[in-house]
């Protein structure tokens, strides 16, 4: 037998489905997929049956597990509890492989089609010890990263995601790489100088090489491999064995298996010593394995999303157990100690000040002392400033000054950020001054939108207050813009130095969208969340993607949503959703929207009439409210989306322009201003109109996608019609939805503009062919409204 691919698994049947798929499609012979199953609780029978011709043997983990980890929150204990790890897998899987070469695919990753024929080519043909590929990284699963492939080449989207990753890797690990400029001096010679920056590099590791020769290709791969794999990569933790295939026999004969007393490191021991002691290593460009981060740190964390009390210990561990497996390679020796003196000044230093904890300035601070008094005296010497002086007082033990070292450094990168941003001195005030004083019992924050106006649910609750209860509040409102606000509260803009002074110091919170990250609730707050909207588009836990601008979506909304204290819904579909897709068991307010109360006003009628009047629509058409979502894959950057009108306004214009006015009103996400030039008289942008309730009074009818705006609309009991271009990609690929949309709106799926203008020609008679759908549609999503819901909502949450 060629090949074992090694796979272990534990937890999230969805990833795995992708994993077997891309071993499907490579278009083997002669393989085996071991999957290691370490104390699984889901069922896979079906889904290995249905994965017959990748030629599955199951090995079962079943033994007691010795891990006794103390992790930073719950969801963490529970994911590892009865988990043997990836490292005892792996070597179950190794045990039991058959294959001449073996590749370890980890369960929630997949590799690009034609990878492995490849690997197993080259490694045949050179008479490798290992032959390796590139590794990328996504956020998205497999069937997602392949249609982006169709729109861009592969190297394009490598280096996105790569980018992209970066990123992220900025907000939630501070270890960086060490310039390797730093770590050899050689002079530049004309060969050298056209290479490229990576090949200079190469070039260096090779020349470290004891009887190095240039034109040795075997130590040339060497150094490539020693680059690659490890030099490269950030830290140990990046230190990996995946996307490497392996001579099963170089293995065994090294007695190469993996530590399976580490949870965080374990790859990196392994491909260390297999790097040391490797003869023949081979690299293949084109074979890409693809390693997917998780979205939902929840209910399916990754190794790199765990924080245990007792990672620090299997660091030092893991360092000291490699750097002694791999004493007479001074090579790789050299480069692992930079690593440490890396791990030293950007992850441990920060917490001689930032962690309450003292064993970070007592006894890890000696265990870091010894370790560093191992180091290599001219790797020292040839470090620099910051670097030189926090080493230099860590071997003289001297903890005073290096927290002094530490502050004066963390102390300057701060003041450049808020040099460079005011909403980092904001927060700072916030954070350091502002939450620290007395809250004040009748002070009141609403926000809607961001900021973005002053609207929906916190408006109105905010007026019921203001209106009944005069004087009680002091109302304090979030409005980025100059914008009218009766009962003459006070405004701020979001993030200013006002804004977080408020935030730390209001006992009411009225918020239709999340607040900020930084917000931390103090004793005796009272956060009231209205939401905004009734969801057709799946939410948050609900979805297996996040195909929007911030992977880290659904940690940022955990985090968040634990803050609030109610949770307004305007019927109990909502309820029901809202606890799965924000994992939300606080208390639910089901009493309509208060945005929707001006919908069952008894003067809707003059209201209508004094706003059309404000729009300068004329006298006797009817109006059309066009209202959009946005597209979760076509961004600009956080919170600012792409959108391209697909809807015909000049044939629409031209068909109907006699009797109808169009109102076009995009999503609050969305940043693109709508070009309405030639369409005067016809079309009116109100996307920057406040209150979208407003604009729900005065049409007639609603053109909507796969926005929750016809939810709202439909307590009106007006037409709606589904403008639905796209509906294949939105629902299989960018969202999913909670009902079937083609058998349950109240009213037809139109899917070109020519559609459009017919069923506007023809209304009478949708309306008379949805009518009992649409009575069933009310029923089940508006029957809660009844035009108080401000007032009920108000009384529960102020006790009132």
């Amino acid at each position: 037998m060629k090949l074992s691919i090694i796979v272990p698994f534990h937890k999230g049947i969805h990833f795995l489905e992708d994993c077997f798929e891309s071993i499907r499609d490579q278009g083997l012979t002669g393989y085996e997929t071991v999957l290691v199953l370490d104390h699984v609780k889901e069922d896979l029978g079906e889904l290995i049956r249905s994965y017959e011709d990748i030629n599955i043997r199951t090995i079962e983990l079943n033994e007691p597990v010795s891990h006794d980890r103390k992790f930073g929150n719950k969801a963490a204990e529970e994911n590892l509890k009865g988990h043997s790890g990836v490292a005892a897998s792996r070597n179950a899987g190794l045990l039991a492989a058959q294959g001449e070469y073996v590749y370890f695919l980890d369960s929630d990753d997949y590799i690009i089609n034609g990878t492995l024929p490849m690997l197993l080519k080259e490694a045949q043909e050179q008479g490798a010890d290992f032959t390796y590929g590139r590794k990328a990284s996504t956020w998205f699963r497999r069937k997602v990263y392949l249609a982006a492939l169709d729109e861009k080449n592969l190297e394009e989207a490598i280096e996105e995601e790569q980018d992209q990753t970066e990123q992220i890797e900025q907000q939630e690990a501070s270890v960086q790489l060490e310039q390797l400029e730093e770590a050899v001096q050689l002079e530049e010679t004309e060969i050298q100088v056209k290479l490229t920056k990576k090949q200079k590099r190469i070039f260096k590791i090779q020349q470290q090489f004891e009887d190095a020769d240039i034109e040795n290709i075997l130590t040339m791969r060497k150094a490539e491999a020693y680059y690659n794999l490890f030099v490269s990569r950030k830290g140990l933790r990046n230190v990996s064995v995946l996307g490497v295939l392996f001579s099963r026999n170089f293995l065994n004969q090294h007695e190469i298996e993996f530590d399976e007393s580490l949870i965080f490191f374990s790859d990196a021991p392994f491909m260390l010593k297999a790097l040391d002691l490797a003869v023949v290593t081979s690299f293949v460009e084109e074979a890409i394995y693809i390693k997917r981060r998780h979205n939902d740190p929840i209910h399916y964390p990754s190794l790199s999303q765990l924080k245990a009390s007792d990672r620090f210990e299997e660091y030092i561990r893991t360092y000291k157990n490699t750097k002694q497996s791999i004493e007479n390679n001074h090579v790789l020796t050299k480069y692992l100690e930079d690593k440490f003196i890396t791990y030293y000044t950007r992850t441990y230093a920060p917490r001689l000040r930032r962690s309450e904890n003292e064993v970070w300035r007592k006894e890890h601070f000696t265990i870091m002392q010894e370790c560093m008094k191992e180091v290599d005296p001219n790797i020292i010497a040839s470090l620099k400033g910051y670097k030189k002086r926090i080493v230099r007082s860590l071997l003289k033990g001297d903890i005073k000054k290096t927290r002094m070292h530490v502050n004066i450094r963390l102390g300057l990168k701060k003041y450049k950020r808020i040099k460079k941003n005011k909403r980092v001195f904001s927060y700072y005030l916030y954070l350091k001054h502002f939450i620290k004083m007395p809250m004040k019992e009748n002070w009141v924050i609403c926000e809607s939108f961001f900021g973005k106006s002053y609207s929906d649910s916190p408006k109105y609750i905010y007026e019921y207050l203001c209106k009944n209860y005069p004087g009680k509040y002091r109302f304090i409102w979030v409005v980025n813009k100059r914008t009218k606000i009766p009962y003459g509260p006070t405004k701020v803009k979001r993030f200013s130095i006002r804004y977080s002074y408020y935030m730390a110091r209001c006992k009411y919170n009225i918020f239709n969208v999340r607040q900020p990250e930084w917000f931390k609730k103090r004793a005796g707050n009272v956060f009231l969340e209205t939401w905004h909207g009734t969801p057709l588009k799946k939410l948050v836990f609900d979805q297996e993607e996040v195909m929007g601008a911030s992977p880290l979506y659904k940690a940022q909304f955990y985090k968040q949503s634990r803050v609030w204290d109610y949770l307004v819904s305007a019927n109990r579909f909502s309820s029901e959703v809202f606890k799965s897709a924000f994992l939300f068991d606080k208390e639910m307010l089901e009493y309509g929207y208060p945005r929707n109360d001006i919908l069952h006003s008894p003067d809707k009628e003059e209201l209508a009439a004094a706003i059309k009047k404000k729009l300068g629509i004329p006298e006797g058409k009817k109006t059309i409210l066009y209202a959009p979502t946005w597209r979760d894959d076509e961004y600009y950057g956080r919170g600012e989306y792409k959108f391209a009108l697909k809807l015909d306004l000049r044939l629409l214009k031209k068909e109907l322009g006699d009797g109808y006015a169009v109102l076009l009103r995009t999503h609050y996400f969305i940043a693109d201003a709508l070009d309405v030039t030639g369409l005067e008289g016809f079309a009116y942008n109100v996307s920057k109109y406040d209150d979208i309730s407003e604009l729900y009074l005065i049409s007639d009818m609603l053109i909507t996608d796969y926005s929750s705006v016809f939810f709202d609309y439909a307590n009106l009991k007006r037409p709606i019609l589904f403008y639905t271009y796209d509906l294949d990609k939105y629902r299989d690929m960018l969202r999913g939805f909670y009902m079937n949309i083609e058998t349950e709106v109240p009213g037809p799926l139109l899917y070109t503009s020519e559609e459009v203008v017919e069923a506007i020609r023809n209304i009478d008679d949708i309306n008379e062919e949805y009518k009992l759908k649409y009575d069933e549609f009310y029923e089940r999503f508006c029957s809660l409204e009844d035009g108080h819901a401000a007032e009920n909502v108000a009384k529960k949450v102020f006790k009132l």
